[in-house]
């Protein structure tokens, strides 16, 4: 039965590195989505034949509540909350760990199990540290993208010296354990220490930084799902949680070099408050705009040849996706190439514009990385921008004082023509104006992008 369960266990690591490396693209993301779905099934269900089991009743009651609550959530969470979401499931892999490291740490306390040894109290440590700060950090991204926590930088005073101390509390709380495993009270301390330090470390992290918070904490929930195998003596959930953190923490550096910003930086409060904003919206009123009605951009958008959709988190918030998908038919019915181009940070978690294309069912071979696309942009009649900001922002290349200078953008206002639809001229999450509203070659759209967008394409049907 134990060579069985290795290579179930194999072959479940087999299934879920190919799903990491389909999940990659998002054709093959579907397909990549099943097989490691797959794998852990199998994983699940070859581990159930464990002689350590203690109550099949608890598992089974255990498996009805999540997947009920798991289905409610799949079936009722709008595309646009799949940030939310995602922070969420982080937050609840890292609880999971919490839970069963203090739950085994009873077990050898009691004598269910023992006794302790160096290995298995420094894994439990280790585990109630990595899954408290990500349980408590995931519950704070969570609020700040549902709007329950403010999204702006939240400073105090100390605030780097008080982390760094009670970081190193636990660690020291950690290594007493070691030597005098049972003592309860070091692993209490340790307990909440870990759960206040989660909230401290993700509290500071501002709105704009969401991405690069998101794919962190994914792989703080790995590395907690992986010191929760070696407590377990589980080599499946060692080799799952390694693979998550490491894919995670991967993405994390894909995303911190695409705002050309430190992981360091970010950790430590990012763009801060965005002091400029007042300033930058004052200046605005100053500065000439250009704006246009449905009519006129359609009368634009009829005489193109190529045109390129920006979206951003705007889109999201609109929930205009499907407005955005009807646009590109009628471009394409009349004739003209549409293209989407895709930023790295768009939006409030990793591939948060790709999720929502799809969901409106735009063929994935239309969507185009930065990089894919960023040199074509001078050829381009009209850019289209939906709701996007700092991420279409000239100040990346051209204001070395922009705290957002060197940042890769999205080239759009080399575009012939640029076409900026939002809500007003607020700047975005750096909180700095965006010299793109001001360009010669930029028309302002204004309006909420859904209602906008619907107007433009009756226009279009009408011309």
């Amino acid at each position: 039965m134990q060579v069985i369960t290795y290579l179930t266990y194999l072959f479940s690591s087999i299934l879920f590195i190919f799903g990491i490396k389909q999940l990659s693209s998002p054709k093959t993301a579907r397909n990549g989505n099943l097989l490691a779905a797959l794998g852990m099934f199998l994983a699940i269900v070859i581990t159930l034949f464990d002689k350590k089991i203690i109550s099949y009743e608890l598992i089974v009651i255990g498996f009805i509540i999540g997947s009920i609550a798991g289905a409610w959530m799949a079936l009722k969470v709008p595309m646009t909350g799949m940030p939310q979401m995602v922070g969420l499931l982080n937050g609840f892999g890292g609880g999971a760990s919490l839970l069963v490291a203090l739950s085994e740490y009873n077990k050898i306390l009691t004598g269910i199990e023992g006794p302790f040894n160096a290995a298995t109290t420094t894994t439990i440590a280790l585990s109630i540290l990595i899954g408290a700060v990500t349980f408590t950090g995931s519950l704070i991204a969570f609020g700040k993208l549902q709007g329950l926590v403010t999204g702006k930088v939240v400073t105090y005073p100390l605030q780097h010296p008080l982390n760094a101390l009670l970081l190193v509390t636990v660690l020291i709380g950690g290594g007493y354990l070691v030597f005098n495993p049972a003592t309860v009270w070091i692993v209490v301390t340790i307990t909440i220490i870990s759960l206040v330090l989660g909230v401290l470390l993700v509290l500071p992290i501002g709105g704009a930084d969401m991405p690069v918070a998101i794919s962190l904490l994914n792989s703080y929930s790995g590395l907690a799902a992986s010191m929760t195998g070696f407590v377990l003596d589980n080599n499946m959930l060692i080799i799952a949680g390694a693979l998550v953190g490491a894919s995670g923490i991967i993405l994390t550096n894909i995303m911190c070099k695409a705002m050309n910003r430190s992981l360091m930086n970010v950790l430590l409060g990012g763009w801060g408050n965005a002091p400029t904003q007042a300033g930058a919206q004052t200046e605005a009123e100053h500065k000439p705009v250009k704006s246009v009605d449905a009519e006129e951009a359609a009368m634009i958008f009829d005489s193109a040849q190529t045109v390129v959709i920006v979206p951003g988190y705007g889109m999201a918030v609109a929930q205009a996706q499907h407005a955005v998908r009807d646009l590109a038919n009628v471009l394409e019915k009349k004739g003209i190439n549409v293209r989407f181009a895709i930023h790295p940070v768009a939006g409030r978690m990793p591939g948060h514009m790709n999720v929502l294309l799809a969901e409106a069912q735009v063929p994935y071979e239309k969507l185009y990385a930065l990089e894919d696309i960023n040199d074509d942009f001078p050829n381009v009649d009209v850019a289209f921008i939906v709701g996007a900001n700092d991420v279409v922002n000239p100040a990346a290349r051209n204001n070395p004082a922009s705290p957002i200078y060197g940042m890769p953008i999205l080239n759009v206002d080399y575009a012939k023509t640029v076409i900026v639809n939002k809500r007003s001229l607020n700047p975005g999450y750096a909180g700095i104006d965006n010299e793109l509203f001001y360009g010669d070659n930029t028309l302002m759209y204004f309006g909420d992008a859904k209602e906008a967008i619907t107007k433009l394409v009756n226009e279009l049907k009408n011309a």
